[in-house]
Formats: structure tokens, C-alpha cells, sequence
């Protein structure tokens, strides 16, 4: 898996190298856009209103984080992708939540090793933008938790 070799630490990361990972976790961004412009609209019920209409705020937020991602791509010399990551459906109120639930989690986990990442590169000025998305999916994550009445789960670092 090309994710262990991330977290080698003999492995030489590269400007390059974190191009391909800024692109996935644009992928990511843009599989959240997707969802939560779908699950706002699709959540039924009136326990779900609040939780639709903050997934609607998410969906800008997420926007503006692909955005953001796009320019230190560009930045770095890559091209940004335009393909999303395979977006989840259902017609069960609570599985939405729980699948935008664990793609917060995994989206955090790779933020946090994507700072590291930025800081070995000398990289400052991306990592503090990443750090300021970062606070954000954490906000989304927090809320999505308590839609489905759970403790916010620990995300860790991506391996």
C-alpha cells in the first residue's frame, strides 16, 4: 500500500511526491462536496434538519478547501486533479452520517500527516493552510458525531 510507504521513514519525501498527496486529499475534498450537497438534501425527517442544513455549510467549507489545495498544487509545479473519490449514497439517515463520519476521519488523519509532510519540505505556508482546513474538518467532525449521538472518535495519522 503506497500509504505505508508514506510513513516510512527512511522514504525521501519530495515536492512531487507531495503533489500526488495534496491531489488525493483534493479527491477527498471534492467527494465531500458531493456528499454533503446530496445528504443535505436528502436527510428525511425533523431530527435531521439541523444536521441537513449544517452539511449544506459544510459544502462551502469544502469548496473552499478544494480551492485552496488546487493553489499549492499549482504552486508546487503539479496540475490539480478533477477526479472525486467514489461518493457513498443511501436511503438510511443514520448510514449518511456514519460514511461522512468516517471520510471526516480519514480526511483528518491525512491533514495531520500532510502537515508533518509540509513542515519536512519547508513547505510553512501550506502547512498552516492545512492546519486552518484542518480546525474545520474537525468542526465537521464534532457535529457529525453528535447528529448521531456518539463521542467524536480519535482520527489519529494516517499510516
Amino acid at each position: 500500500m503506497s500509504d505505508k510507504k508514506e510513513s516510512a521513514p527512511t522514504a525521501t519525501l519530495t515536492r512531487e511526491k507531495l503533489i500526488d498527496y495534496l491531489n488525493e486529499d483534493l479527491s477527498r475534498e471534492y467527494q465531500a462536496i458531493i456528499s454533503y450537497v446530496n445528504y443535505s438534501q436528502v436527510l428525511k425527517g425533523a431530527q435531521y434538519m439541523n444536521i441537513a442544513d449544517e452539511l449544506a455549510i459544510h459544502a462551502t467549507e469544502e469548496l473552499a478547501h478544494a480551492i485552496a489545495l488546487a493553489n499549492h498544487i499549482d504552486y508546487l509545479g503539479g496540475m490539480p486533479t478533477a477526479t472525486p473519490k467514489l461518493v457513498k449514497t443511501s436511503e438510511k439517515n443514520e448510514e449518511m452520517l456514519r460514511f461522512d463520519l468516517e471520510n471526516e476521519k480519514e480526511t483528518i488523519a491525512n491533514y495531520r500527516r500532510r502537515i508533518k509532510q509540509c513542515d519536512e519540505l519547508n513547505e510553512y505556508a501550506i502547512g498552516e493552510s492545512i492546519r486552518e482546513i484542518l480546525m474545520q474538518e474537525q468542526d465537521h467532525l464534532i457535529a457529525l458525531a453528535t447528529a448521531l449521538g456518539i463521542d467524536p472518535p480519535n482520527p489519529g495519522i494516517a499510516d
